[in-house]
């Protein structure tokens, strides 16, 4: 079964920091360029990231440049997304996904608050 699994979230403070993980199973990762999405309440779903399959370009929307960092692990099937310096409005579901657009996971929750 081909899918993507999405892990790392939680609640934290202002100012800190969480990893999340998007492994993928039934399938590999390395051909694909890799994105992750979030959705906050209320909202549509916006990207956040993305990283290419190939020679690893990586794409970040304006309001995470400088505080999330995507990445790539080919041999665990696995893509990152390092987030530091998060802010309350950083709080939604992170999906991630093929590009283009494959089965979407069940996503994680990351909570920012006080």
């Amino acid at each position: 079964q081909v899918h993507l699994v999405e892990s790392g979230g939680g609640l934290v403070q202002p100012g800190g920091s969480l990893r999340l993980s998007c492994q993928a199973s039934g399938f590999s990762l390395a051909p694909y360029a890799i994105g992750w999405l979030r959705q906050a309440p209320g909202k549509e779903r916006e990207a956040v990231s993305c990283i290419d399959s190939g020679d690893g370009e990586v794409y970040y929307v304006d309001s995470v440049k400088g505080r999330f960092t995507i990445s790539r692990d080919n041999a665990a099937n696995t893509v990152y997304l390092q987030m530091n310096s998060l802010k309350a409005e950083d709080t939604a579901v992170y999906y991630c996904n093929t590009i283009p657009l494959g089965p979407w996971g069940a996503g994680t929750q990351v909570t920012v608050s006080s």
